[in-house]
């Protein structure tokens, strides 16, 4: 039996906890294929699980393997799977990918088309499919509609103000830099708010005439949760589906009820579940790219025996666009 390079963790930790290992590699079962990873997908996701805290990841035993999403070359196919073959590019979307080869169902899978190149896909794929039902069905982002995203110069936040421009939406973004305000520019953002110096809620207002925006797009938490409520117009949504600074916890319903006000906490494997969503989800992402409605790139790559000098880049927020580990 083979091996693969994988990294591990064997406690909750910082960076510091991120191991060189290697794992038995097993020929692919029914339903599955073996996956030759090229690049693999970072995402401050990934940050929430090493840590231990609550988040989209349930429990695990030990050791874990961090990453959510990987993409290359199919290398073997096992039984049952027809729609795949050895030698195709593709992407996967199943927990476990820091790692150099691995196994993966077949039904976790997405085909490359010609025109995705691999590293694309596995900096932006998690991200372009989690915009892609913030923008498309959690909340319908129509013409006219005014939306804040915060975090608007990380990778998550460049895709969602991209494609929420494109659909003609008036986007508000906040950042946590000066140095940030044009890159949130640059990705679709109409107004940018560095909330280290300005107060973004009262700025929010300001921007929409006192009335709010129909929807908050929330990936940092405690930090910025309770003034968001603010930045809502009557029958708002706020969006929370990432905790960078902390869980925002309980707080008092009464804080919605003044303008009916609503709050969700989704994740994106309830909205990929079903094989046919995971496809549809990609093609929409796909014919965004190619009519130009975002730009799906990698900003920034690191070696996957440098995980660790990339966990602590992505955490001091260091970063911005998406970033890879390269195998």
């Amino acid at each position: 039996m083979s091996r693969s390079a994988t990294i591990h963790l064997h406690r909750h930790g910082g960076p510091e906890v991120l191991e060189p290992a290697t794992v038995p590699l097993a020929e692919p079962g029914p339903g599955q294929v073996r996956l030759r990873q090229s690049a693999i997908g970072l995402n401050y996701a990934d940050i929430y699980e090493r840590e231990g805290r609550h988040g989209p990841h349930t429990a695990k035993p030990f050791p874990i393997t961090l990453g959510s999403l990987g993409a290359g070359v199919v290398t073997a196919v096992g039984p049952g799977v027809t729609h795949l073959a050895v030698g195709q590019s593709i992407a996967s979307l199943q927990p476990g990918a820091y790692q150099v080869e691995r196994l993966v169902a077949a039904s976790h899978v997405v085909p490359l088309p010609d025109d995705i190149a691999e590293d694309v896909a596995a900096a932006t794929l998690l991200r372009g499919l989690t915009a892609e039902y913030l923008l498309h069905r959690l909340y319908t982002v129509r013409p006219g509609d005014t939306v804040l995203v915060h975090a608007a110069a990380g990778g998550m936040g460049t895709l969602l103000s991209q494609w929420a421009r494109a659909l003609g939406a008036t986007v508000i973004g906040t950042v946590g830099s000066a140095a940030k305000v044009a890159v949130a520019q640059e990705h679709g953002c109409h107004h940018v708010i560095d909330y280290r110096t300005e107060d973004f809620a009262a700025r929010t207002l300001e921007l929409t005439g006192g009335r709010g925006v129909g929807v908050v797009y929330d990936a940092v938490g405690r930090a910025v949760f309770e003034r968001s409520l603010d930045c809502l117009r009557p029958m708002g949504l706020l969006i929370s589906y990432g905790t960078a600074s902390g869980d925002v916890g309980m707080f008092d319903l009464q804080r919605l009820h003044s303008k009916s006000l609503s709050v969700c906490r989704p994740t994106l494997r309830t909205f990929i579940t079903d094989p046919a969503d995971l496809r549809r989800g990609a093609e929409r992402l796909f014919a965004a790219a190619r009519a130009g409605d975002v730009r799906l790139a990698v900003d920034r790559r690191y070696a996957l025996s440098d995980v660790r000098k990339a966990h602590e880049d992505l955490e001091g927020r260091l970063t911005t666009g998406a970033a890879v580990l390269v195998p």
